[in-house]
């Protein structure tokens, strides 16, 4: 019979709002007398501009206030804190030196309407990250500007629409494997291209086959992720681009996988025309909370004219802005892109190199197949081929106990962890989806490991117990649905 008393201690308090913590009177500050003459708000602001108080403002103490919110901040899970194991999001440990980088004051303080001679370091600086992700991803040319992944898969296919509407005809249909991220059939919507859906092999690859009988002199590109969401490297990817290239059409690379080919291979050289880096998740910018992001778009050179504009240009050894793009798709966004995380890139390229980027790849497709290897023989693993950087495993030995792939991930929370990404991708079945990253040690690794192994065992003594999961936080299993759309907000005005 399995018991709570297994699962790692937690402080549970209950902690009060500001509004419930409230004492009429109380302030969190003192100031000295005035020692020039007062002057009446009302007056010199207006009546109407100016009130008495905030209706039902907290009044509290400063300690109250720093133990308030000190104690909130230790009920966050954090990557400083542990494994985040979220597959196809790559949450990695962020090194400390790119924090101390963005944090030079002629960069965390450069103003994007500031003169360009006085913003060569700047300017820099995204030179040299736009020339080393071209020499990584084997490219002729690269912009910064979009915001983050689905951003750049936007600017992405508005290359390939533009770049076909040149030669006389933009096409009409966009392929997307059934193992493609979601925002890929969301995107070619947006640039109003059909989707076509095209078929997994039992491999979990793209099926050849079908792919044949899907493109068409109407086809614009297939978009297609590599690795893949089942974390499969697409072996026939050389195949792949010789069917779409010979019908003129192109093949669009979200790269958001791309942390398990740095150093180790480049798109370019296998037939990518176009695709997008998450900088945030390849290149290490804390990645929590929906942002901030960085969408870098890399292509071959018979799309480079169609790159947004504006470009970067050296004249006489200083860098400047070239606006006059004739054939450029446009701005995509304000200024030049989320500068702090292009930094924050840039430092981790550097300070690695060329054979450490390497090593990393090297680390991540080494912790992926290790977690493989340790609990293959509890969960059911629904592809038999090698594991990249993520390994992706099947509920279905669980749910003949009636216990599901949602059950297992909030039973995980107990043991201290934060999930894995549940039920995606929706081609496997239940699907449990672990991503740990180059940056986790081997006790790491074990720890969680041996969490999922114990909660295997678990499921076959007590399943019961399982599906009532998690015991030990703060708010018992809530309907997920019904939280998203109708929150229970406890303080009234």
């Amino acid at each position: 019979m399995a018991t709570p008393n297994k699962v790692r201690p937690h402080i549970t308090q209950n902690e009060a709002l500001l509004f419930e913590l409230s004492s009429p009177g109380k302030i969190g500050y003192q100031l000295p007398d005035l020692d020039v003459p007062a002057v009446d708000a009302r007056q010199v602001l207006g009546a109407e501009n100016v009130r008495d108080e905030i209706q039902g403002f907290p009044e509290v103490s400063e300690v109250e206030v720093i133990r308030h919110f000190t104690r909130l901040s230790t009920w966050n899970y954090a990557i400083d804190l542990g494994l985040y194991p979220l597959g196809s999001c790559t949450m990695k440990y962020n090194p400390r030196v790119n924090e101390t980088v963005a944090r030079i004051d002629g960069l965390a303080w450069a103003h994007p309407y500031q003169p360009e001679p006085l913003s060569q370091g700047a300017l820099e600086v995204i030179d040299a990250l736009e020339k080393a992700l071209s020499e990584i991803t084997g490219m002729d040319a690269v912009t910064l500007q979009p915001a983050a992944g689905a951003h750049g898969e936007m600017t992405g296919l508005l290359l390939i629409h533009a770049f076909l509407a040149s030669q006389g005809n933009p096409r009409k249909y966009i392929l997307c494997p059934d193992s493609a991220h979601g925002t890929n059939p969301a995107t070619a919507a947006m640039i109003g291209y059909e989707v076509v859906n095209v078929k997994s092999n039992s491999r979990g690859m793209v099926d050849l086959d079908a792919l044949e009988k899907a493109v068409t002199e109407d086809t614009a590109g297939l978009m297609v992720t590599n690795p893949n969401t089942v974390g499969v490297f697409e072996r026939d990817i050389q195949k792949v681009a010789h069917i779409l290239h010979s019908k003129g059409a192109q093949i669009y690379m979200d790269g958001a996988n791309m942390n398990a080919l740095v150093g180790v291979t480049r798109p370019g050289d296998f037939g990518a025309d176009v695709m997008h880096l998450n900088l945030h998740k390849t290149f290490s910018t804390p990645h929590g909370g929906g942002g901030p992001g960085a969408g870098a778009v890399a292509c071959k050179a018979h799309l480079a004219p169609f790159l947004p504009t504006p470009r970067l240009k050296r004249e006489d050894g200083k860098l400047a802005w070239e606006h006059n793009l004739p054939n450029s798709v446009g701005k995509v966004r304000a200024f030049y892109g989320n500068f702090g995380v292009l930094i924050r890139a840039l430092a981790y390229i550097l300070a690695h190199g060329g054979p450490g980027l390497r090593n990393a790849t090297l680390d991540a497709v080494l912790n992926a197949t290790y977690l493989r290897k340790k609990l293959e023989a509890f969960f059911d693993l629904p592809l038999n081929e090698p594991s990249m950087h993520e390994v992706v495993f099947s509920h279905d030995r669980q749910a003949a106990q009636g216990v599901r792939t949602g059950d297992i991930a909030k039973r995980l929370i107990d043991y201290g962890f934060h999930p894995y990404t549940t039920a995606f991708p929706m081609i496997v079945s239940g699907a449990m989806m672990i991503e740990p990253t180059e940056t986790e040690p081997k006790r790491e690794l074990d720890a969680f490991a041996e969490a999922l192994i114990q909660i295997a065992k678990e499921i076959e003594e007590d399943p019961k117990f399982v599906l009532a999961a998690p015991h030990s936080t703060r708010t018992s299993r809530v309907d997920e649905t019904s939280a998203a759309r109708k929150p229970i907000l406890r303080w009234k005005p």
